[in-house]
């Protein structure tokens, strides 16, 4: 097996032992679902499976199925989460056997496949690549669930390097154009395709996302009780539901608390806010006097090098991403402290525009000009329109694997259960 093999192999047995160290609790904590919002934890274990399965042994490697009957159970577009503890779902033990057993044969493919070949899935190692960023997006899915559940255990934390206060509160991206999407990058998803030029005008954006405790003085000052900063989809959401507070808030007295896997503590004031939605963050940026930035104005502000004249596959350039930089990987179970990471500033001196938060962007989900689906419609094209909102960046339970600057992310602008947070932009004043 070849060098770029063997890094494929890893990967593979990096995610599958994430994968298992998530689904390592009491079978009720797995087969029990703790929000409508997900699935049972051993839903997404069997389904991460069967996906491989689907895509590497029988489209990349012409194998027959292997258990066909359960292809319905887990095929995620029959079926919506709320409905899945109704279905005849593997066991855990089962699912463990199932995923196992196909893993064997997908490295069995991968050590005979030819990576340099025509077929489409096979280049560059693109199915593999599919499967592992599918896994991981399902990993982060299932912490999301496990925080839903309040189980205690899962809270990591290890050390997140220190803020810092000083520096500019925004930074100028001036106009002109820039490349959006990518046409180079092996493992991208159809979504980010294809490349692309985008003119923009100059505009200002946040150097750092905002945090807990300008959060807090939009509350304080009345922010969710005050339609004037709300869109009126927005204002009627924050009205039904009640919301005052971000996801997993309660104030006591005079201190915010939150409760992080389980675990009850102080709302930590440095830390980039996270578990709103789209409509809490838009009408954050309505009270501050500034708005939330465009998918496009988050690339460019991210990934585009002005002096290079072409994009970066990070914010700091083509270095793997590293501890140093940005907090991605559940290496801890929250975000580093703002201004935490300098060395990971994108050209325009934009910080922690990877890791810590999914950031909400103004933008819809909607193709690129030229789009083409690959390799199945239900991937992307499915979703465009005027249903989710875009989000970017990953988050500290992302996995590098599945992190780049053109990687779009997209939810309902109702969704807070995930890891979200934003940045502020504003239009340059002529």
């Amino acid at each position: 097996m070849n060098d770029f093999k063997e890094r494929i192999a890893a990967e593979l047995l990096a995610v599958r032992d994430r994968s298992l160290a998530y689904t390592a609790a009491e079978d009720d904590l797995l087969v029990r679902q703790h929000s409508p919002l997900m699935s049972p934890l051993v839903w997404d274990l069997a389904h991460v499976g069967n996906y491989e399965e689907l895509w590497v042994l029988r489209e990349a490697a012409g194998i027959e199925p292997l258990r066909p009957e359960i292809d319905d159970i887990y095929d995620a577009f029959k079926h919506p989460r709320k409905d899945r503890p109704t279905l005849p779902l593997l066991g855990p033990a089962e699912a463990r056997r199932y995923i196992e057993g196909v893993r064997g044969r997908v490295l069995d493919v991968l050590d005979a496949i030819d990576l340099d070949g025509p077929t489409p899935l096979h280049r560059d190692g693109f199915v593999f690549g599919l499967v592992i960023q599918h896994e991981h997006q399902h990993d982060e899915t299932m912490l999301a669930t496990l925080q839903l559940s309040g189980q205690p255990g899962l809270v990591r934390d290890a050390d997140l390097p220190p803020g810092r206060g000083q520096g500019p509160e925004e930074v100028y991206v001036p106009a002109g154009p820039f490349t959006m999407g990518t046409a180079t990058l092996p493992w991208a998803y159809d979504n980010e395709r294809p490349a692309h030029q985008v003119d923009l005008p100059g505009y200002w954006i946040d150097r750092l996302p905002v945090g807990n405790r300008a959060y807090a003085a939009f509350i304080e000052d009345g922010g969710y009780d005050d339609p004037r900063w709300w869109a009126p989809e927005g204002w009627q959401w924050r009205r039904r539901s009640g919301t005052g507070a971000p996801l997993f808030w309660a104030k006591d007295g005079d201190t915010w608390w939150r409760t992080r896997f389980g675990r009850t503590e102080p709302v930590p004031m440095d830390e980039p806010v996270q578990h709103v939605s789209w409509y809490e963050a838009d009408a954050y940026a309505r009270w501050a006097g500034k708005r939330l930035p465009t998918e496009a104005e988050w690339e460019k502000a991210c990934g585009w090098d002005p002096e290079a004249r072409r994009a970066r596959r990070y914010p700091w350039g083509e270095e793997d991403p590293r501890p140093g930089v940005a907090n991605l990987g559940h290496r801890a179970a929250r975000p580093a402290p703002l201004g935490a990471y300098p060395a990971g500033a994108s050209a325009y001196g934009a910080e922690q525009m990877v890791g810590d938060v999914w950031e909400w962007t103004d933008s819809w989900f909607q193709p690129y000009p030229g789009f083409r689906s690959f390799p199945y419609k239900e991937y992307s094209e499915v979703f465009f329109g005027h249903e989710y909102r875009v989000l970017r960046g990953g988050s500290w339970a992302a996995d590098p694997a599945a992190v780049r600057t053109t990687f779009r992310n997209w939810d309902y602008p109702i969704r807070r259960q995930i890891f979200t947070g934003f940045r502020c932009a504003r239009t340059e004043l002529v």
